[in-house]
């Protein structure tokens, strides 16, 4: 899907939110007075590419028309909220409207770093504004709201954001003083929030400036192309490959602190034993003797820069332990790097057993959770063994589950973002025999069939499929082979709608470089169809039995991109069809209406939906104090009332997620410990879709080894061995 490109945004109006810009950054908060020579230069080999039909599958030109939208996009990249720039800043800004075109082409990109400065100036003004309205008193026994969701409302004057930027903070301070704080805390914890986000800000530095009016010509051209800085790249192939070398530990920051916030399973942190969430990374040093830099103050990317390393190295930690003042003296940390595996997204596989039921039997259906499609591409390219790879490590799984022999299995891929395409083709055979999984168009027009080459099956019994609006690409591609060849039931949600391929080309390799310097483009290439000939291209793919929707197509997908590609089909390509579940799909959602609407766990998720999608399509708050506090004791009252209801029918739920009340805090300013103590304890609750899933899987096995006939109809007799349904 699309990377967020938004540097510092509101989040819903209810706090602000750090920018995104902070997983970037550098300890020297210096922004470069001008373009420097290497981005001249990239400017112009991007513009190479994105103009070039040879590499772009939907080349446009660069000309005044585009430069137009370039600097929309640019000034929303900035403020996409409409909070800092005014009216009168944005009309001062056309006279860069049509010469943004010609600032690309030559590289001389100075007018970003000139709107960047104002931008910046207006930051300023801005979060000093909102620090002296700390000062003051506020009357919320009016009748206001707050209108934050800015999106389609126009800039505003200088007067205009005095009244807006009043009414966050008293937003802000209304949820604090919500949530039981004093005046006097509220009042430290908003000034030192309003405080780091000027920060943030002054912090930026040129290669981010200057990634951001990049992104904002490629996503002018396309939704899914962008460019990337040297840092960026590297984090982004560290993600595809799910693995990295250092010591394994999440970071964030926390003021002006670098603070664990968790540990990767088996990594050398978790291993060493001397780190734990909440401790403070206050320097680093480099092998055994190497200078222990301060790094307070330092951006997160940068501490993690110098934390990184090549595995069997030395880095030397100065650590303030969470339970003590920080400027206690720190402690000494040495610890050796090693390659880690990203666990979080890893795939993940569990039992569920289904009780007997209506004269059914007990069943076990063994899941496997998939975030993302992986492959550590140059461990493979190596020769490694081990490379880390989505297909392997659920190949792996459905053995366990054959050795098990449960009765069917369930690919959970909600929230799939995508990867690799080549992982998406090879996961899609573990489930078919020999044949096409997706079909991939190039700008030329020639289409390429990917097959899956290797005869036989990993899995052959029953499948399910879950998706959600969250699942996207490479998730679309399997999710899309799996129902055209009938291998399985896709349940859920219509998934996102991408449909185009993109790969990333390495600006460096021209020139050659030793180290990396202009960046890489993650360009669209190609698009993609499915084995019968249909695109996954804004339509996305529709489930055999649906949930409630959880999110509008209208406010998030591929069809909410103004540039997308639009539908389209092109030839079946010859496929075996194993099944035909068409007969079953009555039956098997009259059954999961039927037991669902008995599930008071599904049907509460039904009701938090609801509930969310008529706060989201209000767009605004009120700051009467004791509306808000009837909202709040409403919302108390209902999580009372469900925990007495899970005590009733001995649904067990962890004391930790019991009290989930708004606290008023941005995530940077909670307890760590107790923050990764409750995600822990969500992540082993039940989850009343995945369950509904199972179940309807279950249905399914049932109904067709009941009925010899139906089975027949829906799982052809040539085809019944390559798909042993059937009880």
């Amino acid at each position: 899907m699309k990377r967020n490109r938004t540097l510092l945004a509101l989040s819903l109006g209810l706090a602000l939110a750090a920018p995104l810009a902070l997983l970037a950054g550098s300890g020297d908060i210096a922004l470069s007075a001008a373009p420097t020579k290497d981005q001249s230069t990239t400017a112009r080999m991007v513009y190479g590419l994105l103009s070039d039909s040879r590499y772009a599958y939907r080349p446009r030109a660069l000309d005044d028309a585009l430069s137009r939208e370039i600097l929309t996009e640019y000034l929303k990249t900035l403020d996409p909220g409409k909070v800092f720039l005014t009216a009168q800043d944005v009309a001062g800004f056309d006279k860069y409207a049509t010469t943004l075109d010609d600032a690309i082409k030559s590289g001389q990109v100075d007018p970003a770093w000139a709107i960047f400065d104002v931008y910046r100036r207006r930051v300023d003004e801005r979060i000093s504004f909102a620090r002296k309205q700390l000062k003051a008193d506020f009357d919320f026994s009016k009748d206001e709201r707050y209108a934050y969701d800015r999106k389609d409302a126009p800039w505003a004057d200088a007067a205009g954001l005095d009244t807006l930027w009043r009414q966050s903070v008293k937003n802000d301070w209304l949820r604090l003083k919500l949530a039981g704080k004093p005046a006097d805390e509220i009042r430290k914890t908003l000034d030192k929030r309003y405080a780091n986000l000027l920060t943030s800000v002054q912090q930026l530095k040129g290669d981010e400036v200057f990634q951001s009016f990049m992104n904002a010509y490629t996503g002018s051209i396309d939704p899914h192309t962008d460019y990337m800085n040297p840092r960026s790249a590297e984090n982004f192939n560290m993600q595809m490959s799910n693995s990295l070398e250092g010591i394994g530990a999440v970071l964030f920051r926390q003021d002006d602190v670098v603070v664990v916030r968790e540990m990767v399973p088996g990594g050398p942190a978790a291993r060493s034993g001397r780190l734990k969430p909440g401790d403070r990374i206050v320097g680093v040093g480099q092998g055994v003797s190497g200078e222990v830099k301060d790094v307070i103050g330092w951006r997160i990317d940068d501490v993690v820069q110098l934390i990184r390393g090549a595995a069997n190295t030395q880095v030397r930690l100065d650590v303030v332990p969470a339970e003590a003042p920080l400027d206690s003296k720190p402690q000494l940390v040495t610890i050796t790097r090693a390659k880690v595996r990203l666990e979080d997204a890893r795939a993940k596989a569990e039992t569920i057993v289904l009780p007997a039921a209506s004269a059914q039997p007990a069943r076990r259906i063994g899941v496997i959770k998939l975030p993302g499609f992986y492959q550590d591409f140059e461990a493979r390219r190596r020769g490694d063994k081990t490379y880390a790879s989505a297909t392997r490590d659920v190949a792996k799984m459905l053995a366990d589950f054959r050795a098990q022999k449960v009765d069917g299995v369930v690919l959970d891929l909600r929230g799939n973002g995508g990867g690799s395409l080549s992982e998406a083709v090879e996961l899609t055979g573990l489930f078919i025999d020999k044949g096409p999984v997706v079909q991939v168009r190039e700008s030329g027009g020639k289409v390429n069939v990917q097959y899956d080459q290797d005869a036989g099956v990993a899995w052959d019994g029953p499948l399910a499929v879950l998706v959600n609006r969250g699942s996207a690409s490479a998730s679309e591609i399997v999710a899309g082979a799996i129902k055209d060849y009938g291998r399985g039931l896709i349940i859920g949600e219509t998934t996102f709608g991408k449909g185009t391929v993109q790969t990333m080309v390495d600006l460096d390799r021209w020139p050659a470089n030793e180290t990396p310097r202009f960046g890489e483009v993650k360009l669209t290439v190609a698009q993609f169809f499915r084995p019968d000939g249909s695109s996954t291209q804004n339509k996305g793919v529709e489930p055999d039995v649906a949930f409630p929707v959880s999110v509008d197509a209208s406010e998030f997908g591929e069809s909410t991109y103004p540039n997308a590609l639009p539908w389209t089909r092109i030839a079946a390509a010859s496929h075996l069809r194993y099944g035909n579940f068409a007969p079953l799909l009555a039956q098997l959602d009259a059954l999961h209406q039927a037991r669902s609407a008995k599930d008071v766990e599904y049907q509460w998720w039904v009701d938090d939906v609801r509930k969310f999608r008529a706060e989201t399509a209000k767009k605004s708050i009120s700051l009467n104090e004791a509306e808000r506090r009837a909202e709040r004791d409403k919302f108390d009252a209902q999580r009372q009332q469900r925990a007495e209801e899970r005590k009733r029918l001995g649904i067990n739920q962890d004391p930790l997620l019991e009290s989930r009340a708004d606290d008023g805090l941005a995530a940077d300013e909670r307890n760590v410990a107790d923050s990764v103590a409750r995600e822990e304890a969500a992540k082993k609750q039940t989850d009343p879709l995945l369950r509904e899933s199972a179940a309807i899987l279950g249905d399914a096995i049932g109904m067709l080894g009941k009925d010899a006939k139906l089975a027949a109809q829906v799982l052809p007799a040539t085809h019944n061995a390559a798909g042993h349904w059937a009880d």
